[in-house]
């Protein structure tokens, strides 16, 4: 993985955890957010754990950059920023993972493992406020986007919105694991998102899922 922190205390730290983790390897680092890009694009590394505010563009033009031109590299967002405009930010621009610098190092390590793995991981602060901001009506619905899915891809959007795995979404509606991971698959090609982070955003968005609804 890759390291990008403007900050080289900060950095060197966390490169020294993922480092003394077995399987982890740090194979670059990065003081900013061109750095950040050119170290990714020439070492392609699985993960890519990114901070935010760092000059050359920033993490999150990075991220951005990263998800378009190293789609192999899952971005990781870990600062000391959590505002609104962040962490949406961040997410769009194709980030799977968003956590705190706060967050006790295990949390980190589990980030990174899996992110690496084609997961994604949320800071609990950043369900939160994705929640919240949905449940105010911050962001108008665009419910023309679900037209796109059969009546079963938007079942199988509905549950991937609500947190469940593939197996757990099998058992609810009596299929396959396997068909739930197709029909899964065709969900984020059609709503042109990357992963389930990216469908449950989208999910609220269409107001197909509202906070507290199950």
């Amino acid at each position: 993985m890759t390291v990008a922190d403007d900050q080289a205390v900060v950095r060197a730290g966390i490169a020294a955890i993922l480092d003394a983790e077995p399987g982890l390897s740090v194979i670059g680092q990065a003081p900013d957010g061109e750095s950040a890009v050119a170290c990714v694009l020439e070492l392609r590394p699985d993960v890519a754990l990114m901070d935010i505010r760092m000059p050359g563009g920033g993490g999150l033009a990075a991220t951005a950059r990263i998800t378009a031109e190293a789609p192999g590299t899952r971005v990781v967002v870990l600062t000391t920023f959590d505002l609104d405009e962040y962490v949406f930010a961040a997410l769009r621009a194709g980030a799977v993972g968003f956590l705190l610098k706060d967050a006790e190092p295990e949390r980190v390590v589990d980030a990174v493992r899996v992110a690496a793995r084609g997961g994604a991981l949320l800071d609990p602060v950043v369900t939160r406020r994705l929640v919240e901001r949905y449940a105010t009506g911050d962001v108008p619905a665009d419910a023309a986007r679900l037209r796109r899915l059969t009546p079963r891809e938007t079942e199988v959007l509905r549950y991937v919105a609500r947190g469940l795995a593939n197996a757990e979404i099998a058992a609810e509606l009596g299929i396959s694991p396997a068909t739930v991971k197709d029909h899964v698959a065709v969900v984020l090609t059609k709503l042109g998102v990357r992963d389930r982070v990216q469908a449950t955003i989208a999910a609220y968005e269409t107001g197909l899922v509202r906070p507290g609804a199950r």
